[in-house]
């Protein structure tokens, strides 16, 4: 899934509290507030499943699970399913689960935001310090289940909540963790993200070129994450990477969203900026001094549990996409 590139020179960290929208327009924290309660039973709900791995009995409860609750919560819901090849040909029985946002056909003139995330777990804890859980399945409650969680909270939300200027659409993508492992001799960056090259190769160019632009949610939930400035998601949407921070900073969660970038991460969102044209930035934790991986020390190992999950960090995640969508 994720390959830190480089890092490249920092840049001046954005202030917390207000901030400026434009040269003399200050942002002001919005009234609707998103729950963190709420997204972490969201998260657990679906490790209660077990790990949701390609082919298995758990993957299958738990995306009938995730579209049910989308359902719920006011989205139409559409399952794109594809038989798509691993890296090692095995055949993926691929589930892509999107939501649309039933507010369009009230108002189609309303812009449209894409919000993603992918909902399969890692089939192998291959960067766990300890050999002999190599060959065991992550539980992925960080890296998985807490994008989709914080999805489905703001779609919860936006359910209650009819003030929102823009119409939102998800998409939990499949088929995101079955990359290339590390025993392996060689390395496949195409091996990662096979549910979001997928949609993105067979997304309409009418329906691609109506959103404004898309946001990926990637391991969202991690203890003591930061969301540094992913290097593509600069590359091809700057001014939404600036435009999330703002809303971070005016939302007071600016301590987790440092100005600084952080380095190229191969996910989900490259197939939709570069196959689907859709602008589409990565909010991707990175931890620029943990030993064991920038991504954390439970990344893809069999610590990627519930025990691991920080309320605080799907809150300042949760309430700055509120607070980017209300304002």
């Amino acid at each position: 899934m994720k390959y830190v590139l480089s890092i490249v020179a920092a840049v001046v960290l954005v202030a917390c509290g207000t901030t400026k929208k434009s040269q003399g327009e200050e942002q002001k924290a919005v009234s609707v507030a998103f729950c963190a309660d709420s997204a972490y039973a969201f998260c657990a709900a679906q490790c209660q499943y077990g790990p949701r791995t390609m082919n298995s009995v758990a993957h299958e409860e738990c995306g009938k699970w995730i579209a049910e609750k989308f359902r719920q919560y006011g989205c139409d819901v559409e399952l794109q399913r594809a038989d798509l090849k691993g890296y090692d040909g095995t055949i993926l029985k691929s589930t892509n689960i999107i939501a649309k946002s039933r507010q369009l056909t009230a108002n189609s003139k309303q812009p449209r935001i894409l919000i993603c995330a992918h909902w399969d777990s890692r089939p192998w804890a291959d960067n766990d310090p300890d050999s002999a859980n190599w060959r065991k399945p992550v539980m992925a409650a960080n890296d998985g289940a807490s994008g989709v969680a914080v999805m489905l909270e703001i779609a919860r939300l936006l359910q209650q909540n009819d003030s929102v200027g823009v119409a939102v659409d998800f998409v939990c993508f499949d088929a995101e963790d079955w990359g290339m492992p590390q025993w392996e001799s060689d390395s496949d960056a195409d091996s990662w993200a096979l549910g979001a090259q997928y949609w993105a190769a067979n997304c309409p160019k009418e329906i691609a070129n109506s959103y404004q632009y898309g946001i990926l949610l990637d391991m969202v939930g991690g203890q003591s994450a930061r969301f540094y400035q992913e290097y593509f998601s600069m590359k091809y949407a700057r001014n939404i990477v600036e435009k999330v921070w703002q809303a971070a900073s005016a939302a007071g969660y600016g301590s987790y969203f440092p100005a600084k970038e952080g380095g190229g991460v191969t996910d989900d969102h490259l197939p939709v900026n570069e196959k689907a044209g859709i602008p589409c930035i990565d909010i991707i934790n990175h931890y620029p001094d943990c030993e064991q991986s920038n991504f954390g020390p439970t990344w893809h190992t069999i610590n990627d549990d519930m025990q691991h999950i920080d309320k605080n960090t799907l809150q300042a995640v949760g309430q700055t996409l509120i607070q980017l969508l209300f304002s």
